[in-house]
């Protein structure tokens, strides 16, 4: 859950200028006792008390990295990729719908790549 940045300030200013515990200001604002704790921690640290940038970015797999890699391995399936790259074939899933990439499901049945009648 996300407080306010009003709350948090009001939390802070109360728990330090009336010497207040943790746990008597979580009471009075109606938050967790941890959450005052990391508020004023962070506020005594850094002075502020803002939201912190979300930090989105891609974990396991470099978006260029594997634009070059479909590129130059075409007929690889999801499963190659994930081996190349060392993770998982969901991860290489969400990466590839990340990048707007289609693939093929799997490999031909067959080796010649057409079925028998």
């Amino acid at each position: 859950m996300r407080y306010s940045v009003d709350l948090r300030t009001k939390a802070v200013k109360h728990r330090l200028e009336q010497s207040c515990s943790c746990a008597d200001t979580a009471k009075a604002f109606g938050v967790g006792r941890s959450t005052v704790q990391s508020w004023v921690q962070r506020y005594e640290e850094t002075g502020d008390l803002s939201d912190k940038p979300l930090n989105r970015g891609f974990k396991k797999i470099d978006p260029e990295k594997l634009r070059t890699y479909v590129k130059e391995h075409p007929d690889d399936t999801q499963q190659e990729i994930a081996d190349a790259f060392h993770c998982s074939n969901q991860a290489v899933s969400k990466a590839l719908k990340r990048l707007d990439i289609t693939r093929k499901k799997k490999r031909a049945a067959t080796k010649s790549g057409s079925r028998k009648k």
